[in-house]
């Protein structure tokens, strides 16, 4: 069987084909000289997973935990971006809480550390498992989460806060995160605090997004937290709310839940949709899978890194999506040098890179690359991949 190290859109041909975007590929000059242009890299990738074995590799002393190790073979595909988003999954309720895996997650406060050491700059914090510690978990997760300096929003300390749409501004662009989630596994939230946790619901997503567009934004990035776990496929259920958000002006929408990666599929915006008229086309990553998990089986091992880049013109105020990336990969648990850890693995063709891996391991990384790639494919084969 072929390997592949990675996968690669050429979004400049599939949104000529695709998307029917030439026009914003094109920089116009005005009064012969060439405007400015600013460039922004986003990052993406799925669930942030702590189960219960992970903080157990992790330990150190006392209460000390290093996870560092974890994100040291992919922490070079964040270095180069300006936003690294991912789905916090678990909170950090303090030691008195009790460090806990699933059903009820609560982990070490190092697990953030090393997650902004390894270059994760904006977390969504709205999912299922956002409530495992009531109240006191959302708002102490918050609290470490600012004293790492992570934005994060989905989850929020006070109406006020909430209401807030968290506006983003670099290099001259500016764009709006919004992030829901479809429940809080029956978890209630406490009687006049509906604010802690956005829930998806249509009237909230559409008032959202057309506060977000009254600012001025360039773009609007929404994060969904729902679908059928281990489903490869969304549901109808995520379909419509997508559609929702599509027609109310969302730009890119990122998800996760199912554990698995599910398929991207690109879209283009018509005059009634626009988020500030700035760019007519869009995509969804319906699933980007567990970028880190205790889950070992077939599919749920794999995750992947979304990478693109938004163009601006700052002459003309143009803009369009420059480059689509994704890079598969694969989650080791064993042992190196003889100590008991996790990796993120970023797929490669030699197994020499890797010697911790037995012919087993490097089997089901293969494998898991494989799978990848035919999900990624399943809506358009349209998508240019490139061999490296």
């Amino acid at each position: 069987m072929k390997l592949y190290s990675n996968i690669i859109l050429f979004v400049s041909a599939l949104l000529f084909a695709l998307l029917n975007i030439s026009n914003h590929l094109e920089v116009a000059k005005i009064d012969g000289e060439t405007p400015k242009t600013s460039i922004i890299t986003i990052t993406a990738v799925g669930d942030l997973m702590c189960h219960s074995p992970q903080f157990e590799f992790a330990y150190v002393e006392a209460d000390s935990f290093d996870f560092t190790p974890t994100f040291s073979e992919v922490k070079k595909y964040f270095d180069s971006s300006d936003f690294v988003f991912g789905n916090l999954e678990t909170v950090t309720a303090g030691k008195e809480k009790h460090y806990s895996g699933y059903p009820y997650f609560n982990s070490p406060d190092d697990y953030l550390i090393s997650l902004k050491k390894a270059g994760f700059n904006f977390l969504f914090t709205s999912n299922n498992h956002c409530m495992d510690r009531g109240e006191t978990g959302i708002l102490r997760t918050l609290e470490k989460l600012n004293e790492n300096q992570i934005s994060s929003t989905g989850t929020f300390s006070s109406q006020e806060k909430r209401d807030s749409i968290q506006i983003i501004s670099a290099k001259g662009i500016r764009f709006a995160v919004l992030a829901y989630t479809y429940g809080t596994n029956g978890n209630s939230l406490p009687k006049g605090k509906k604010y802690l946790v956005n829930k998806i619901s249509d009237s909230l997503l559409i008032h959202d997004i057309q506060k977000a567009k009254s600012d001025s934004v360039d773009f609007i990035l929404v994060y969904f937290h729902f679908g059928e776990e281990y489903q490869r496929e969304p549901n109808h259920y995520q379909k419509d709310v997508v559609q929702t958000a599509i027609d109310a002006g969302a730009d890119i929408i990122l998800a996760s839940h199912p554990h698995v990666i599910q398929p991207v599929q690109f879209f283009q915006k018509d005059s009634t949709n626009r988020s500030s008229g700035k760019l007519d086309s869009g995509f969804v990553a319906y699933s980007l899978g567990n970028f880190i998990s205790n889950q070992q089986w077939r599919y749920s091992d794999a995750g992947v890194i979304l990478q693109f880049q938004i163009t601006k013109n700052l002459t003309s105020n143009a803009l369009h999506i420059d480059q689509v990336s994704f890079t598969p990969t694969w989650v080791f648990k064993g042992r190196i040098d003889g100590k008991r850890e996790y990796r993120v693995i970023p797929y490669t063709m030699s197994a020499d890179k890797y010697p911790y891996l037995s012919q087993r391991d490097f089997r089901k990384m293969n494998q898991s690359f494989q799978d990848s790639k035919q999900i990624l494919q399943k809506y358009s084969s349209s998508i240019h991949l490139k061999e490296k």
